[in-house]
């Protein structure tokens, strides 16, 4: 069966997200050689606090899959939702279908029961499923049981944050893995400054970095106080 090579939708996924600008935490590193691992078949799902990096795994494993000249689509449900079931409808020929926040639809039925049909379908299909869940349990509470038996069949894994005696070097990492120049100054005064979560540091550095090249200037604390 031919499978789509890319489907368009309403909202935006970053294409400049890797697993090289991906900091992996120690804790984390069995999860992404599993990921990145194409011999294996099993289905993902993947549970963590808020900001823990479970949107930035799913896109870059799409753009991963896009390398191998794969088929991949992304689906936030916090944005997927309003526009319907309907949006799911015949996507299971895609190779990596990854769905996000599945935590959303607990309360939702008919949700449930496009994603239990969707499960199904991608089984006739072969196409890999890698849902999220922003709990530090991975529990969920549907009033679909077989739903709920269906992804506890699933390889899960827990996503781990960044230890906080790590940020400075996940941070150092992200920004050479992307050829920003951020020096120690710059660096130290965004730690002190801002959130400190991986997932909200990758966006300010991708502000100032888009800022730094549109104006010409170095990413320095005055620009950086901009943005925080």
């Amino acid at each position: 069966m031919n499978k789509p090579k890319q489907l368009t939708f309403p909202w935006n996924k970053n294409t400049k997200v890797t697993f090289n600008n991906f900091y992996i935490d120690p804790k984390n590193i069995n999860l992404v050689m599993d990921l990145t691992d194409v011999t294996i078949n099993d289905d993902f799902f993947i549970y963590g606090v808020s900001n823990s990096g479970k949107t930035y795994l799913q896109q870059s494993l799409c753009n991963f899959f896009q390398q191998l000249d794969k088929s991949s689509i992304y689906i936030p449900l916090n944005e997927a939702i309003k526009y319907g079931v309907n949006i799911l409808d015949s996507i299971e020929n895609i190779d990596l279908i990854c769905i996000d926040n599945l935590e959303l639809i607990e309360k939702n039925l008919e949700w449930q029961i496009a994603i239990f049909n969707l499960i199904n379908n991608t089984v006739l299909s072969n196409s890999k499923l890698f849902f999220t869940v922003s709990k530090d349990n991975g529990s969920l509470n549907f009033s679909m049981p077989d739903l709920d038996s269906r992804i506890k069949k699933m390889q899960s894994y827990e996503l781990f944050e960044v230890q906080e005696n790590n940020i400075s070097a996940a941070l150092q990492h992200i920004a050479k893995s992307r050829s920003i120049n951020l020096g120690e100054a710059e660096t130290r005064y965004l730690l002190k400054y801002s959130t400190r979560s991986i997932s909200y540091l990758t966006k300010i550095l991708d502000k100032l970095d888009n800022t730094s090249m549109e104006l010409k200037r170095k990413i320095t604390i005055p620009l950086i106080k901009e943005f925080i």
